[in-house]
């Protein structure tokens, strides 16, 4: 007899919105080793990609390379200054390409961030590859819309926080 195929899965991580988030509702941080070790269980990991912002500060660079020793591609951007003084360094359209890229190669997509934004690229991936999703995030500030087209939501709480 043969074992069952595992699931196959895919991580994506809107780092940004997690920590801001975290910091928000807990005044505390996300715990990158519980949620992989969760994320991962029992499934075989296709892909997983961190995705940041890159200020050039060492705190920041020291926080990456420990994404990369659990297992994350960390994907930078630079921050953008606009002329009235604001910075900018969005991601979504770059997770949302590569989810879809990578929604074919998974069973499911796992996705750790509150932006509603992602609604029609969960529906779409469940449409188009029948991929389901699991949305990780803080309840209070993660989108209705996102909770809906997941095919499940995981809450940020405590128990996802270092202690």
């Amino acid at each position: 007899m043969t074992a069952p195929a595992s699931e196959k899965v895919g991580i994506f991580v809107d780092v940004q919105n997690i920590y801001y988030t975290c910091r928000q509702a807990w005044q505390g941080n996300f715990d990158y080793n519980k949620f992989w070790a969760e994320a991962t269980r029992d499934r075989e990991l296709i892909c997983a990609y961190a995705y940041a912002t890159d200020r050039g500060d060492e705190k920041q660079t020291q926080f990456q390379n420990i994404l990369r020793a659990i297992g994350f591609s960390v994907k930078l951007k630079p921050m953008l200054k606009r002329l009235d003084g604001t910075a900018k360094a969005d991601w979504d359209v770059g997770i949302a390409l590569d989810v879809f890229e990578e929604a074919q190669r998974c069973d499911t997509i796992v996705l750790a961030s509150g932006d509603g934004d992602f609604d029609i690229l969960l529906e779409r991936i469940k449409e188009r590859f029948g991929t389901k999703s699991e949305v990780y995030g803080v309840r209070q500030l993660t989108s209705n819309q996102l909770i809906g087209a997941a095919s499940r939501f995981v809450p940020i709480d405590e128990n996802l926080l270092l202690k």
